[in-house]
């Protein structure tokens, strides 16, 4: 099993999370400080270029349309919220927010911005000069995060059903109405306050995504739809060359306000290349060249050899250090729940019964990742202690007896009559396509129904998906912030668009239970932790039961790095703070 080769291989060492969520383990003991921020009395090193590589094409870097990993990676260096995380343990920390106040019963946030905030310097701004951000600033990019938009994939999970005025200002958009947000209010340059409609503690976490993302309204006007491949923000970069699908540089924004604790000028690195090559060989090749300084998710057939090498690693010079930890990430295959081949739930619970997760990830994915026993919410020890009830949960076992049986209730007794079906996934993914062979042929050995495999690329799948187009498709949900509820917002109802021919961006099976949705309702206005998480797991109990989507497995996060990069964590949700990473020259490397 996994567990056991990660103990044989991989020595964890325990990071200091809030959450208990990572853990990192680097190839030889002399490595495992890499990432402490500090290179002794030399202080950190200024300049380079990092290079890394994705091997999906981002599909937008506007704020409110990034639904993607790729997006979300790219645009956390362009942009930066109120708010972001910590790389270090996914806490809250000040971005363009210095501070916040909150009202006593947390309905009322009043935050108060820095000084000096400077936009990039762009052309859509007079001479080509960037200028300061002002509250104004914050409150236009959360009106139109409240539009609606067949680009906008953030509203549902952000402002929707929390922000006073933010519902109301979405459905007069649809009239071509332009109504701001009443329960966001600009108190003066440097403060702005968001009043919400019931208590949220976690508000914080919402303020920290790419919709709350601030940019100008200068790069709107100019941009407008082409803002996807223009975007101009605050963040530590800024783009300097795109080429889509082939390369997209960035280089140091010299009026970003960041300084760390010695005082010295963020970020420490002059730029960042991302190169796009789609093949994770080609691209293990790439890093072993030395040509890109980290690659994150290790294909499967290079297990071994990578393995090998950390077994290996202290009777030998090592090449690389590693980065481990579990990942905040369900990989799931979905089902269309309006669709005439998946209407009945009694298909959907036949096709779960009749796979063998374990089987899928001690052999199929060699321990990449750990059988999703649980459902959708990946355990996660805190949560457990915090109240989320993950043993009372009862998820699906390998049982091809019931399975039968339920596709024989749903009118398919031994397959017969069982309408071919087409199982979407999509290309760039390490494992896609030989968890979709085992499960295709799973299916077909325990309930004698036959499943083709469509391989598109990646902004095709999401296209595809969330316009209903595919029945059966494959997907993975990282988290948004470090809460179950970001994994349990996929199925709420309120979700589903009522005209289904429109976009249904969270909610892809377009699921629908009343049950669900008032457990999942509540929750929000559930001040005490424990309550809450016990009612959120409630709620996963209707879901496995009715079983709109087949959880997988689990992933973990591997990370491979040259020696020289530091002060980079791994953690749960694969966040990426490059403001604070940096280089080593290697004529300065220690010696072995």
């Amino acid at each position: 099993m996994y567990l056991g080769m990660r103990k044989i291989f991989i020595p964890l060492v325990a990071s200091v999370l809030t959450l208990g969520l990572a853990s990192c383990s680097s190839c030889s003991d002399k490595n495992k400080d890499n990432h402490d921020g500090s290179e002794g009395k030399g202080g950190v090193f200024m300049g380079g270029v990092m290079r890394m590589n994705e091997v999906e094409a981002f599909k937008s870097l506007n704020p409110i349309a990034v639904n993607e990993i790729v997006g979300f990676h790219l645009g956390s260096q362009l942009f930066e919220g109120l708010v972001k995380f910590d790389q270090n343990d996914l806490s809250i920390k000040p971005a363009i927010a210095r501070s916040w106040d909150i009202n006593e019963n947390q309905t009322e946030w009043t935050f108060h911005l820095r000084q000096g905030v400077m936009f990039h310097p762009d052309a859509c701004f007079p001479e080509g000069k960037g200028r300061a951000l002002v509250a104004n600033d914050v409150k236009l990019c959360f009106d139109k995060l409240c539009t609606a938009d067949p680009n906008n994939a953030q509203f549902d999970v952000t402002f929707k059903d929390r922000v006073v005025g933010a519902n109301e200002s979405f459905e007069a958009s649809k009239t071509g109405k332009n109504l701001p947000v009443s329960g966001i209010k600009v108190i003066n340059d440097t403060t702005i306050t968001i009043s919400l409609k019931t208590p949220f503690a976690g508000f914080l976490n919402i303020v920290a995504m790419p919709g709350c993302w601030i940019y100008p309204k200068e790069a709107l006007d100019k941009y407008g739809l082409d803002l996807r491949v223009h975007p101009v923000g605050t963040g530590p970069f800024q783009l300097e060359t795109v080429k889509e699908g082939e390369v997209l540089i960035m280089k140091k924004n010299p009026y970003y306000y960041g300084v760390d604790k010695d005082g010295n000028k963020l970020p420490y690195l002059d730029g960042l290349k991302y190169t796009f090559i789609r093949e994770k060989k080609a691209e293990i090749l790439e890093f072993k060249s030395g040509n890109l300084d980290m690659v994150y998710r290790l294909p499967v057939e290079i297990f071994p050899e990578i393995m090998g090498d950390l077994e290996h690693a202290k009777d030998r010079k090592t090449e690389f250090q590693i980065l481990n930890s579990p990942a905040f990430n369900t990989s799931y295959l979905g089902f269309n729940c309006i669709s005439t081949v998946f209407n009945k739930k009694e298909v959907r619970l036949a096709f779960n019964y009749a796979i063998d997760r374990h089987k899928i990830s001690d052999f199929t994915i060699q321990g990449e990742g750990s059988p999703a026993d649980y459902g959708m919410v990946p355990y996660v020890e805190a949560f457990e202690k915090e109240g989320y009830n993950f043993k009372g949960l009862k998820g699906y076992t390998f049982d091809v007896a019931k399975a039968k049986d339920y596709l024989k209730k749903a009118g398919y007794p031994d397959g017969k009559g069982f309408p071919k079906v087409t199982l979407q996934i999509n290309s760039g993914g390490g494992n896609n396509i030989l968890i979709a062979e085992v499960v295709q042929k799973m299916l077909k050995e325990n309930l004698n129904v036959d499943i083709e495999i469509n391989t598109v690329p990646f902004a095709e799948h999401i296209e595809q998906i969330t316009a209903g187009k595919a029945d059966f498709f494959r997907f993975a949900w990282i988290a948004d912030y470090p809460d179950p509820e970001t994994f349990l917002t996929l199925f709420y109802g309120k979700h589903v668009p009522a005209n289904p021919t429109e976009k249904s961006f969270i909610n892809m099976f377009r699921f629908k239970n009343a049950r669900f949705d008032s457990l999942f309702a509540s929750s929000f206005t559930e001040p005490d932790l424990a309550k809450r998480y016990a009612i959120l797991s409630q709620a996963e109990q209707i879901v496995l039961d009715e079983a709109p989507f087949m959880p997988i497995f689990y992933d973990e996060n591997f990370r491979l790095e040259q020696l020289n990069v530091r002060n980079f964590p791994e953690n749960a949700m694969n966040y990426m703070d490059l403001s604070v990473v940096y280089l080593v020259p290697k004529d300065k490397m220690p010696k072995k």
